[in-house]
């Protein structure tokens, strides 16, 4: 295990509306407040977006098995964001639910807001801390 220490830094509580693209919003909000590691928790609803469900096999790299969410589902989770090639990148994992479907994964490409999503964002400070392109995995992992 690798390990580094930081600081908590400022806290946003932001609140996202119908239509909004979770992804895309956290990337802004990183760029606009020069957030360059955060981790964030969210509640409320998604109503579109692709997640991944694990890997098809173990094998590397991994090919990404996706589902995608086409209507209203209650959302929870908590993700990371850290830089990677001089841009945010945000590493989401959520439970999306609906009646009695339940869907755990990562939320990857897009998403699109059900009517609203609570999201507060933890800014890390005092350390150096990025992702970078692994071409074993074919993923951006996060070096310390």
């Amino acid at each position: 295990m690798q390990y580094k220490t930081a600081k908590q830094g400022r806290i946003f509580v932001c609140k996202l509306d119908d239509g909004d693209d979770l992804l895309k919003e956290l990337s802004e909000l990183c760029i606009k407040e020069d957030v360059r590691a955060a981790f964030f928790h969210i509640v409320g609803g998604i109503k579109g977006g692709d997640i991944v469900v694990g890997p098809e096999t173990e094998d590397m790299p991994p090919k990404p098995v996706y589902k995608q969410l086409t209507e209203s589902h209650e959302a929870t989770g908590m993700g990371t964001i850290f830089y990677a090639d001089g841009k945010p990148k945000v590493h989401f994992h959520g439970t999306f639910g609906k009646k009695n479907d339940v869907k755990m994964g990562c939320l990857r490409n897009f998403s699109e807001i059900f009517l609203i999503l609570e999201v507060i964002v933890i800014e890390i400070e005092d350390i150096e801390a990025i992702r970078q392109y692994d071409a074993k995995s074919n993923f951006y992992l996060l070096t310390l």
